[in-house]
């Protein structure tokens, strides 16, 4: 019943459900003025040629990265409830028989909860509009590796913002946090400009938050087809340089991370970040 509580406070408040989705809209808003012409046109440049992937190839690039991003600023939109609750009705809770261990499971179930909804709805609406352009959609196993691709996102990214809203005691801090991480997440997720157009130490900073391996895993998915596809007859080299620089694959050094390695770079976030919010928070009651 808490649970439900937290889902239907977070989706019967507009404003929050707008707020939470900004960053989503501003990639959309660039994509739509002139991102999506821009990253064309670097790659009619860099093949020399032009074709008929090339649009999808982008869209599902920037696409990837965009519903990557909805898996941390729903869940972030979420735990809105956690913390109103500290200074308002909420609070009265706490002098109920209610454990505060099931308070806090609650909310963040809850958050997990609408970022699974919210991740789910981006990708159906982005998937529709790359078959509307002639991208192709998921085959076979792809769609499973699609489906844990969105559980370990939206798990990770809950982990980590919930860890933040741990230091957060009022809905001024919260509210200056959140246009914080809406306005720099697309940077720091290689979204707005490819990761090889960066200077090398912004592009260590990418490779090294956790949330762009879940952006870079949504590309494997979406856009290998259309890049192989791009690339056929060309120098191997070449096509992975273009992956490399579009964050399609996150390299470190000599070492080219797959997705089994973002994957497990996900899961390794989680349980850190749980683990370090519980610790915190059990320092906060003595």
């Amino acid at each position: 019943m808490l649970i439900k509580r937290n889902v239907a406070l977070f989706f019967r408040d507009r404003a929050n459900v707008f707020f939470s989705l900004l960053a989503v809209l501003i990639i959309l808003a660039l994509y739509a003025l002139f991102l999506g012409s821009v990253m064309e046109d670097g790659f009619r440049a860099g093949l020399g040629f032009d074709s008929d992937e090339i649009r999808p190839a982008t869209a599902s690039i920037i696409l990837a990265g965009m519903v990557a991003v909805t898996s941390v600023t729903s869940c972030l939109g979420a735990l809105g409830t956690r913390v109103s609750d500290r200074n308002g009705p909420g609070r009265d809770f706490l002098t109920s028989p209610i454990s505060r261990e099931k308070l806090t499971r609650s909310y963040m179930l809850g958050s997990v909860a609408v970022g699974l909804v919210m991740t789910l709805i981006t990708l159906l609406l982005s998937l529709a509009y790359l078959a509307a352009i002639g991208g192709s959609l998921p085959q076979g196993a792809d769609w499973g590796r699609l489906a844990l691709t969105v559980v370990l996102s939206v798990f990770c990214g809950n982990a980590i913002v919930f860890f933040a809203t741990t230091f957060i005691k009022s809905q001024e801090a919260y509210a200056s946090m959140s246009a914080a991480i809406g306005s720099l997440i697309g940077f720091v997720m290689g979204i707005y400009v490819p990761i090889g157009a960066l200077p090398g130490a912004v592009q260590w900073v990418i490779r090294l938050f956790p949330m762009s391996h879940a952006a870079s895993m949504f590309r494997q998915i979406l856009a290998d087809e259309p890049l192989y596809a791009l690339f056929q007859g060309a120098p191997p080299e070449a096509l992975a340089g273009f992956r490399e620089a579009y964050g399609v694959i996150l390299v470190y050094g000599d070492f080219a991370g797959g997705f089994w390695f973002s994957a497990a770079v996900l899961v390794l976030t989680t349980l850190v970040f749980y683990s370090l919010s519980v610790a915190v928070m059990r320092h906060q009651r003595r």
